[in-house]
Protein backbone atom coordinates (compact mmCIF):
# COMPACT_ATOMS: atom_id res chain seq x y z
CA UNK A 1 0.00 0.00 0.00
CA UNK A 2 3.06 2.14 0.83
CA UNK A 3 4.52 1.83 -2.71
CA UNK A 4 1.26 2.42 -4.08
CA UNK A 5 0.77 5.94 -2.43
CA UNK A 6 4.70 7.07 -2.92
CA UNK A 7 3.75 6.29 -6.88
CA UNK A 8 0.95 8.20 -6.98
CA UNK A 9 2.51 10.83 -5.02
CA UNK A 10 5.73 10.55 -7.73
CA UNK A 11 3.20 10.81 -11.01
CA UNK A 12 1.31 13.77 -9.43
CA UNK A 13 4.53 15.63 -9.33
CA UNK A 14 5.40 14.90 -12.76
CA UNK A 15 1.78 16.23 -13.87
CA UNK A 16 2.55 19.70 -13.37
CA UNK A 17 4.46 23.36 -15.68
CA UNK A 18 7.24 25.37 -17.51
CA UNK A 19 5.88 28.07 -19.44
CA UNK A 20 9.24 28.48 -21.04
CA UNK A 21 8.55 29.77 -25.10
CA UNK A 22 12.21 30.65 -25.64
CA UNK A 23 11.63 30.13 -29.62
CA UNK A 24 8.67 31.93 -30.03
CA UNK A 25 9.67 35.24 -27.82
CA UNK A 26 10.74 37.49 -30.61
CA UNK A 27 10.79 35.39 -33.33
CA UNK A 28 7.92 37.73 -34.81
CA UNK A 29 7.52 36.27 -38.19
CA UNK A 30 5.17 34.26 -35.73
CA UNK A 31 1.98 36.41 -35.02
CA UNK A 32 1.11 34.46 -32.18
CA UNK A 33 4.98 36.37 -30.44
CA UNK A 34 2.83 39.23 -29.57
CA UNK A 35 1.38 37.15 -26.99
CA UNK A 36 5.14 36.99 -24.85
CA UNK A 37 5.77 40.66 -26.15
CA UNK A 38 2.71 43.13 -26.55
CA UNK A 39 5.37 45.67 -27.49
CA UNK A 40 7.29 43.05 -30.43
CA UNK A 41 8.55 44.32 -33.39
CA UNK A 42 5.36 43.68 -35.51
CA UNK A 43 4.97 45.18 -38.98
CA UNK A 44 1.47 42.95 -40.76
CA UNK A 45 -1.35 45.05 -41.81
CA UNK A 46 -3.50 42.39 -39.86
CA UNK A 47 -3.64 38.49 -39.72
CA UNK A 48 -6.39 36.10 -38.24
CA UNK A 49 -5.37 32.41 -36.85
CA UNK A 50 -7.68 29.76 -37.94
CA UNK A 51 -9.60 28.56 -35.32
CA UNK A 52 -8.19 26.26 -33.07
CA UNK A 53 -5.59 25.46 -34.87
CA UNK A 54 -3.39 29.01 -34.72
CA UNK A 55 -1.63 28.11 -31.58
CA UNK A 56 -0.98 24.55 -29.94
CA UNK A 57 1.41 23.95 -27.32
CA UNK A 58 2.24 21.88 -24.41
CA UNK A 59 5.55 21.82 -21.93
CA UNK A 60 6.73 18.84 -19.60
CA UNK A 61 9.40 19.14 -17.57
CA UNK A 62 10.79 17.24 -14.66
CA UNK A 63 14.11 18.71 -12.35
CA UNK A 64 13.96 15.49 -10.61
CA UNK A 65 13.88 12.49 -12.21
CA UNK A 66 12.86 11.04 -15.31
CA UNK A 67 10.17 8.08 -16.98
CA UNK A 68 12.98 6.59 -17.74
CA UNK A 69 14.38 6.26 -14.09
CA UNK A 70 11.45 4.45 -12.85
CA UNK A 71 10.55 2.35 -15.98
CA UNK A 72 13.85 1.35 -17.86
CA UNK A 73 14.26 -2.41 -18.74
CA UNK A 74 17.66 -2.52 -17.60
CA UNK A 75 17.44 -5.13 -15.19
CA UNK A 76 17.64 -3.29 -11.91
CA UNK A 77 14.36 -3.86 -9.44
CA UNK A 78 11.80 -1.25 -9.37
CA UNK A 79 11.78 -0.88 -5.36
CA UNK A 80 15.43 0.12 -5.94
CA UNK A 81 15.03 2.79 -9.12
CA UNK A 82 12.00 4.02 -6.64
CA UNK A 83 14.42 4.68 -3.72
CA UNK A 84 17.05 6.13 -6.04
CA UNK A 85 14.30 8.25 -7.42
CA UNK A 86 12.79 9.67 -4.27
CA UNK A 87 16.54 10.18 -2.68
CA UNK A 88 18.42 12.03 -5.34
CA UNK A 89 15.57 14.33 -5.43
CA UNK A 90 15.03 17.34 -3.40
CA UNK A 91 12.28 19.61 -1.99
CA UNK A 92 13.80 22.13 -4.44
CA UNK A 93 12.52 19.91 -7.27
CA UNK A 94 9.76 20.22 -9.52
CA UNK A 95 8.09 18.80 -12.43
CA UNK A 96 5.53 20.58 -14.62
CA UNK A 97 2.92 20.56 -17.49
CA UNK A 98 1.68 23.65 -19.57
CA UNK A 99 -0.99 23.14 -22.03
CA UNK A 100 -2.51 25.98 -24.55
CA UNK A 101 -4.78 25.73 -27.02
CA UNK A 102 -5.94 29.20 -28.64
CA UNK A 103 -9.70 28.85 -29.74
CA UNK A 104 -9.57 32.50 -31.87
CA UNK A 105 -6.80 34.87 -32.39
CA UNK A 106 -6.48 38.26 -34.57
CA UNK A 107 -4.92 41.47 -34.79
CA UNK A 108 -5.00 44.63 -37.32
CA UNK A 109 -3.52 47.74 -37.66
CA UNK A 110 -5.56 51.55 -37.01
CA UNK A 111 -5.57 53.42 -40.00
CA UNK A 112 -3.83 56.56 -39.49
CA UNK A 113 -1.71 59.01 -41.11
CA UNK A 114 1.45 57.05 -39.79
CA UNK A 115 -0.29 53.56 -39.42
CA UNK A 116 1.68 52.75 -36.41
CA UNK A 117 -0.78 51.81 -34.06
CA UNK A 118 -2.07 47.88 -33.65
CA UNK A 119 -5.12 46.52 -32.06
CA UNK A 120 -4.73 42.39 -31.22
CA UNK A 121 -7.62 40.45 -29.71
CA UNK A 122 -7.82 36.37 -28.83
CA UNK A 123 -9.57 33.81 -26.66
CA UNK A 124 -7.25 30.60 -25.61
CA UNK A 125 -7.68 27.96 -23.27
CA UNK A 126 -5.21 27.00 -20.72
CA UNK A 127 -4.53 24.12 -18.37
CA UNK A 128 -1.54 25.01 -15.82
CA UNK A 129 -0.20 22.11 -12.97
CA UNK A 130 2.73 22.57 -10.88
CA UNK A 131 4.06 20.86 -8.12
CA UNK A 132 7.17 20.36 -6.19
CA UNK A 133 8.60 16.71 -5.17
CA UNK A 134 6.85 16.02 -1.43
CA UNK A 135 10.28 14.16 -0.46
CA UNK A 136 9.73 13.68 3.19
CA UNK A 137 6.55 12.75 2.62
CA UNK A 138 7.67 10.26 -0.02
CA UNK A 139 10.17 8.91 2.18
CA UNK A 140 7.50 8.74 5.25
CA UNK A 141 5.32 6.82 2.93
CA UNK A 142 8.33 4.06 1.63
CA UNK A 143 10.58 3.75 4.84
CA UNK A 144 7.59 4.96 7.88
CA UNK A 145 9.78 6.36 10.83
CA UNK A 146 11.22 3.86 12.92
CA UNK A 147 14.65 4.53 10.90
CA UNK A 148 14.36 8.37 11.26
CA UNK A 149 14.73 8.75 15.13
CA UNK A 150 15.01 12.21 15.50
CA UNK A 151 14.72 13.39 12.15
CA UNK A 152 11.49 16.16 11.10
CA UNK A 153 9.77 15.32 8.93
CA UNK A 154 8.56 18.14 6.59
CA UNK A 155 4.83 18.89 5.87
CA UNK A 156 5.74 22.02 4.02
CA UNK A 157 7.08 20.22 0.96
CA UNK A 158 3.48 19.48 -0.41
CA UNK A 159 3.07 21.66 -2.56
CA UNK A 160 1.02 21.67 -5.54
CA UNK A 161 -1.38 23.67 -7.83
CA UNK A 162 -3.70 22.76 -10.77
CA UNK A 163 -5.99 25.28 -12.98
CA UNK A 164 -8.16 24.75 -16.14
CA UNK A 165 -9.25 28.02 -17.23
CA UNK A 166 -9.92 30.19 -20.62
CA UNK A 167 -8.64 33.76 -21.67
CA UNK A 168 -10.33 36.69 -23.63
CA UNK A 169 -7.14 39.00 -24.16
CA UNK A 170 -7.68 42.82 -26.29
CA UNK A 171 -3.72 44.08 -26.70
CA UNK A 172 -2.74 47.69 -27.86
CA UNK A 173 0.96 48.18 -29.83
CA UNK A 174 1.57 51.56 -30.76
CA UNK A 175 5.24 53.12 -32.17
CA UNK A 176 6.14 56.06 -30.31
CA UNK A 177 9.17 56.69 -32.36
CA UNK A 178 11.69 54.92 -35.04
CA UNK A 179 13.58 52.99 -32.27
CA UNK A 180 10.60 52.70 -29.45
CA UNK A 181 7.68 50.25 -29.71
CA UNK A 182 5.34 49.89 -26.64
CA UNK A 183 2.82 46.91 -25.72
CA UNK A 184 0.00 46.73 -22.87
CA UNK A 185 -2.42 43.61 -23.25
CA UNK A 186 -5.92 43.64 -21.17
CA UNK A 187 -7.05 39.91 -19.33
CA UNK A 188 -10.08 38.23 -18.25
CA UNK A 189 -9.64 35.09 -16.80
CA UNK A 190 -12.26 32.88 -16.34
CA UNK A 191 -11.21 30.19 -14.39
CA UNK A 192 -13.23 26.40 -14.72
CA UNK A 193 -11.41 24.26 -12.46
CA UNK A 194 -8.95 25.22 -9.96
CA UNK A 195 -7.21 23.22 -7.23
CA UNK A 196 -4.28 24.45 -5.00
CA UNK A 197 -2.34 23.82 -2.05
CA UNK A 198 0.67 25.68 -1.46
CA UNK A 199 1.41 27.29 1.80
CA UNK A 200 1.67 24.01 3.87
CA UNK A 201 3.25 23.84 6.81
CA UNK A 202 3.88 21.50 9.64
CA UNK A 203 5.88 18.30 10.76
CA UNK A 204 6.06 14.82 12.26
CA UNK A 205 8.64 13.52 14.51
CA UNK A 206 9.52 11.01 16.77
CA UNK A 207 12.28 10.61 19.74
CA UNK A 208 12.71 8.17 22.49
CA UNK A 209 10.58 8.94 25.48
CA UNK A 210 11.74 9.34 28.83
CA UNK A 211 8.00 8.09 30.07
CA UNK A 212 7.84 5.37 27.38
CA UNK A 213 8.97 4.14 24.43
CA UNK A 214 8.60 6.47 21.74
CA UNK A 215 7.32 10.01 21.64
CA UNK A 216 5.42 11.09 18.61
CA UNK A 217 4.31 14.91 17.64
CA UNK A 218 2.57 15.89 14.60
CA UNK A 219 1.72 19.77 13.62
CA UNK A 220 0.18 20.04 10.72
CA UNK A 221 -1.16 23.29 8.91
CA UNK A 222 -2.38 21.66 5.62
CA UNK A 223 -5.19 22.97 3.77
CA UNK A 224 -6.43 21.89 0.15
CA UNK A 225 -8.60 24.58 -1.78
CA UNK A 226 -11.01 23.75 -4.66
CA UNK A 227 -13.17 25.71 -6.66
CA UNK A 228 -15.45 24.38 -9.96
CA UNK A 229 -15.19 20.85 -8.18
CA UNK A 230 -17.30 20.59 -4.91
CA UNK A 231 -20.87 20.13 -7.35
CA UNK A 232 -19.38 16.54 -8.55
CA UNK A 233 -19.43 15.19 -4.68
CA UNK A 234 -23.35 15.77 -4.43
CA UNK A 235 -25.38 12.80 -5.06
CA UNK A 236 -27.89 14.51 -6.24
CA UNK A 237 -26.05 16.21 -8.71
CA UNK A 238 -26.21 14.47 -12.44
CA UNK A 239 -22.36 15.27 -14.22
CA UNK A 240 -22.69 17.20 -17.16
CA UNK A 241 -19.11 17.64 -17.39
CA UNK A 242 -19.03 19.63 -21.29
CA UNK A 243 -21.59 21.58 -20.41
CA UNK A 244 -20.08 22.29 -17.17
CA UNK A 245 -16.99 23.48 -19.01
CA UNK A 246 -18.47 25.38 -21.94
CA UNK A 247 -20.53 27.12 -19.47
CA UNK A 248 -17.64 28.46 -17.44
CA UNK A 249 -14.95 28.82 -20.49
CA UNK A 250 -17.30 31.58 -21.52
CA UNK A 251 -16.59 34.07 -18.83
CA UNK A 252 -19.08 31.58 -16.54
CA UNK A 253 -16.44 30.78 -14.09
CA UNK A 254 -14.66 32.20 -11.03
CA UNK A 255 -13.18 35.64 -12.53
CA UNK A 256 -10.13 37.29 -12.79
CA UNK A 257 -7.99 40.36 -14.32
CA UNK A 258 -4.75 40.48 -15.55
CA UNK A 259 -2.12 42.37 -17.90
CA UNK A 260 0.97 42.07 -19.78
CA UNK A 261 2.89 44.85 -20.99
CA UNK A 262 6.34 45.08 -23.33
CA UNK A 263 8.64 47.34 -25.42
CA UNK A 264 10.86 46.85 -28.19
CA UNK A 265 13.97 49.67 -28.07
CA UNK A 266 16.39 50.24 -31.30
CA UNK A 267 19.62 52.11 -29.65
CA UNK A 268 20.86 51.21 -33.05
CA UNK A 269 19.51 49.94 -36.22
CA UNK A 270 21.07 46.61 -35.66
CA UNK A 271 20.61 46.76 -32.03
CA UNK A 272 17.66 45.88 -30.30
CA UNK A 273 17.03 45.63 -26.87
CA UNK A 274 13.35 44.27 -25.53
CA UNK A 275 11.57 43.04 -22.31
CA UNK A 276 8.17 41.80 -20.85
CA UNK A 277 6.48 41.01 -18.38
CA UNK A 278 2.90 38.45 -18.60
CA UNK A 279 0.12 37.74 -16.87
CA UNK A 280 0.14 39.57 -13.83
CA UNK A 281 -2.59 39.04 -12.72
CA UNK A 282 -5.54 37.38 -10.31
CA UNK A 283 -8.43 35.09 -10.12
CA UNK A 284 -11.29 35.35 -7.25
CA UNK A 285 -12.56 32.19 -6.30
CA UNK A 286 -16.22 32.31 -5.18
CA UNK A 287 -18.21 29.79 -6.78
CA UNK A 288 -18.55 26.34 -6.01
CA UNK A 289 -15.67 26.63 -3.77
CA UNK A 290 -14.64 24.13 -0.86
CA UNK A 291 -11.77 23.95 1.34
CA UNK A 292 -10.63 20.97 3.01
CA UNK A 293 -8.21 21.17 5.93
CA UNK A 294 -5.98 19.49 8.23
CA UNK A 295 -4.91 21.54 10.97
CA UNK A 296 -3.48 21.13 14.91
CA UNK A 297 -1.32 19.05 17.25
CA UNK A 298 -1.49 15.58 18.43
CA UNK A 299 1.57 14.24 20.75
CA UNK A 300 1.65 10.56 21.53
CA UNK A 301 4.01 8.57 23.95
CA UNK A 302 3.63 5.01 23.91
CA UNK A 303 5.11 1.53 23.23
CA UNK A 304 3.38 0.89 19.76
CA UNK A 305 1.69 3.52 17.69
CA UNK A 306 -1.67 4.78 17.58
CA UNK A 307 -3.28 3.09 14.40
CA UNK A 308 -1.77 -0.34 15.28
CA UNK A 309 -4.63 -3.43 15.58
CA UNK A 310 -5.65 -3.77 18.50
CA UNK A 311 -8.60 -2.10 20.79
CA UNK A 312 -6.35 0.46 21.37
CA UNK A 313 -6.47 1.09 17.70
CA UNK A 314 -9.99 3.05 18.06
CA UNK A 315 -8.89 5.26 20.87
CA UNK A 316 -5.87 6.29 19.20
CA UNK A 317 -8.01 7.14 15.61
CA UNK A 318 -10.35 9.35 17.73
CA UNK A 319 -7.84 11.14 19.75
CA UNK A 320 -5.92 12.01 15.79
CA UNK A 321 -9.20 13.04 14.42
CA UNK A 322 -10.21 15.51 17.51
CA UNK A 323 -7.16 17.06 17.92
CA UNK A 324 -6.00 17.20 13.86
CA UNK A 325 -9.78 17.18 12.30
CA UNK A 326 -10.64 17.03 9.03
CA UNK A 327 -12.27 20.02 7.95
CA UNK A 328 -14.54 21.39 4.83
CA UNK A 329 -14.81 25.46 4.67
CA UNK A 330 -16.76 26.96 1.93
CA UNK A 331 -14.81 30.91 1.67
CA UNK A 332 -13.74 32.64 -0.88
CA UNK A 333 -10.24 32.73 -1.73
CA UNK A 334 -7.42 34.31 -4.27
CA UNK A 335 -4.84 32.86 -6.35
CA UNK A 336 -2.31 34.31 -8.48
CA UNK A 337 -1.34 33.72 -12.21
CA UNK A 338 2.50 32.77 -12.41
CA UNK A 339 3.69 35.79 -13.75
CA UNK A 340 6.61 35.68 -16.54
CA UNK A 341 9.52 37.91 -17.11
CA UNK A 342 11.44 38.11 -20.49
CA UNK A 343 14.00 40.19 -21.84
CA UNK A 344 16.60 40.19 -24.62
CA UNK A 345 19.25 41.29 -26.76
CA UNK A 346 19.66 41.26 -30.60
CA UNK A 347 23.09 42.16 -32.76
CA UNK A 348 21.38 41.65 -36.49
CA UNK A 349 23.08 41.57 -39.76
CA UNK A 350 23.76 40.26 -43.28
CA UNK A 351 21.53 43.62 -44.58
CA UNK A 352 18.83 42.53 -47.30
CA UNK A 353 18.30 44.70 -50.28
CA UNK A 354 15.93 43.58 -53.10
CA UNK A 355 17.98 43.25 -56.73
CA UNK A 356 15.30 45.73 -58.32
CA UNK A 357 15.38 47.81 -56.03
CA UNK A 358 13.81 51.15 -57.03
CA UNK A 359 15.67 53.33 -54.98
CA UNK A 360 13.67 56.30 -55.61
CA UNK A 361 10.71 54.36 -53.75
CA UNK A 362 12.85 51.97 -51.99
CA UNK A 363 11.07 51.55 -48.50
CA UNK A 364 14.52 52.62 -45.92
CA UNK A 365 13.41 50.45 -43.48
CA UNK A 366 16.69 47.96 -43.28
CA UNK A 367 15.91 44.43 -43.44
CA UNK A 368 18.85 41.91 -41.88
CA UNK A 369 18.77 38.28 -43.02
CA UNK A 370 21.26 37.02 -39.71
CA UNK A 371 20.57 37.82 -36.20
CA UNK A 372 21.86 36.55 -32.51
CA UNK A 373 20.98 37.54 -29.21
CA UNK A 374 20.35 36.37 -25.61
CA UNK A 375 17.37 35.98 -23.67
CA UNK A 376 16.21 35.94 -19.85
CA UNK A 377 13.16 34.40 -18.90
CA UNK A 378 12.04 33.94 -15.42
CA UNK A 379 9.03 33.20 -13.63
CA UNK A 380 7.24 33.26 -10.57
CA UNK A 381 6.69 30.00 -8.05
CA UNK A 382 5.73 29.21 -5.17
CA UNK A 383 9.26 29.02 -4.12
CA UNK A 384 12.24 29.69 -5.64
CA UNK A 385 11.48 31.17 -9.35
CA UNK A 386 12.42 29.52 -13.03
CA UNK A 387 14.78 30.99 -14.26
CA UNK A 388 16.34 30.37 -18.05
CA UNK A 389 18.87 31.32 -20.24
CA UNK A 390 18.72 31.40 -24.04
CA UNK A 391 21.08 32.02 -26.57
CA UNK A 392 20.06 31.67 -30.24
CA UNK A 393 20.56 32.59 -33.82
CA UNK A 394 18.12 33.84 -36.49
CA UNK A 395 17.61 33.54 -40.43
CA UNK A 396 16.38 34.11 -43.15
CA UNK A 397 16.83 30.89 -45.28
CA UNK A 398 14.63 32.06 -48.09
CA UNK A 399 12.09 34.40 -49.00
CA UNK A 400 9.05 32.38 -47.92
CA UNK A 401 11.12 30.64 -44.71
CA UNK A 402 12.59 31.70 -41.52
CA UNK A 403 14.47 29.54 -38.87
CA UNK A 404 15.50 30.25 -35.15
CA UNK A 405 17.72 27.81 -33.40
CA UNK A 406 17.99 28.47 -29.35
CA UNK A 407 20.42 26.93 -26.88
CA UNK A 408 18.94 27.13 -23.35
CA UNK A 409 20.04 26.33 -19.90
CA UNK A 410 17.78 26.13 -17.11
CA UNK A 411 16.56 23.61 -14.27
CA UNK A 412 15.78 21.03 -16.54
CA UNK A 413 18.57 20.69 -18.47
CA UNK A 414 22.14 22.00 -19.55
CA UNK A 415 21.62 20.79 -22.84
CA UNK A 416 18.35 21.94 -24.85
CA UNK A 417 19.01 22.76 -28.03
CA UNK A 418 15.75 24.50 -29.77
CA UNK A 419 14.46 24.92 -33.62
CA UNK A 420 11.96 26.93 -34.59
CA UNK A 421 10.49 27.37 -38.33
CA UNK A 422 7.85 29.63 -40.14
CA UNK A 423 6.99 29.51 -43.54
CA UNK A 424 4.84 32.16 -45.36
CA UNK A 425 3.16 30.55 -48.64
CA UNK A 426 1.07 33.39 -50.13
CA UNK A 427 -1.25 34.65 -46.96
CA UNK A 428 -0.35 31.32 -45.09
CA UNK A 429 1.89 31.25 -42.58
CA UNK A 430 2.56 27.33 -40.35
CA UNK A 431 5.15 27.43 -37.89
CA UNK A 432 6.72 24.91 -35.27
CA UNK A 433 9.02 24.73 -32.97
CA UNK A 434 10.19 22.26 -30.55
CA UNK A 435 13.07 22.24 -27.85
CA UNK A 436 15.50 19.43 -26.38
CA UNK A 437 15.92 18.20 -29.89
CA UNK A 438 18.79 15.66 -28.61
CA UNK A 439 16.44 13.98 -26.42
CA UNK A 440 13.84 12.58 -28.85
CA UNK A 441 16.50 9.95 -29.61
CA UNK A 442 14.65 8.60 -26.31
CA UNK A 443 11.81 10.75 -25.03
CA UNK A 444 11.73 8.79 -21.75
CA UNK A 445 15.33 10.09 -20.65
CA UNK A 446 13.65 13.41 -21.56
CA UNK A 447 13.83 15.97 -18.16
CA UNK A 448 12.02 18.68 -20.23
CA UNK A 449 10.11 18.63 -23.75
CA UNK A 450 8.01 21.34 -25.17
CA UNK A 451 6.22 21.97 -28.96
CA UNK A 452 4.24 24.24 -30.75
CA UNK A 453 2.59 24.71 -33.84
CA UNK A 454 0.16 26.76 -36.00
CA UNK A 455 -1.72 28.10 -38.80
CA UNK A 456 -2.53 31.70 -39.49
CA UNK A 457 -3.26 33.68 -42.35
CA UNK A 458 -1.28 36.70 -42.93
CA UNK A 459 -1.57 40.16 -44.96
CA UNK A 460 1.60 41.97 -45.21
CA UNK A 461 2.81 45.58 -45.75
CA UNK A 462 2.67 46.97 -49.42
CA UNK A 463 5.57 48.08 -50.50
CA UNK A 464 5.05 51.31 -52.52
Amino acid sequence: MRKVILIFILFLAVDCFSQNKQILYNFTSVPQSLMTNPGADFKYNWYFGVPLLSGISANVGSSGFSAYDLFADNGVDFNVKLRNAVFSSSRKDRVAINEQIEIFNGGFKIKGEQNDSYISFGMYQEFDMLSYVPKDIAILALDGNSAYLGKVFNLGDLSVKAELLTVFHVGFHKNINEKFILGVRGKIYSSIYNANSTNNSGYIYTIPSTTGVYEQIIYSQLQLNTSGIAQYDDENYEPNVAKDITKRAFLGGNLGLGFDAGFTYYPKKNIQLTASVIDVGFIKHSKEVESLTYKGTYKYEGVIPNFSSGNSAGNGYKEFNDAIPLDTLYADYTTWRPAKFNTSVQYSFDEERPEDCNCLNYDPETIYKSAVGAQLFVMSTPRTPLVAFTTYYRRKLFKALQMKATYTIDSYSYKNIGLGLSSHFGPVNFYILADNLLEYRDVTKANSLSFQLGLNVIFKNNKK
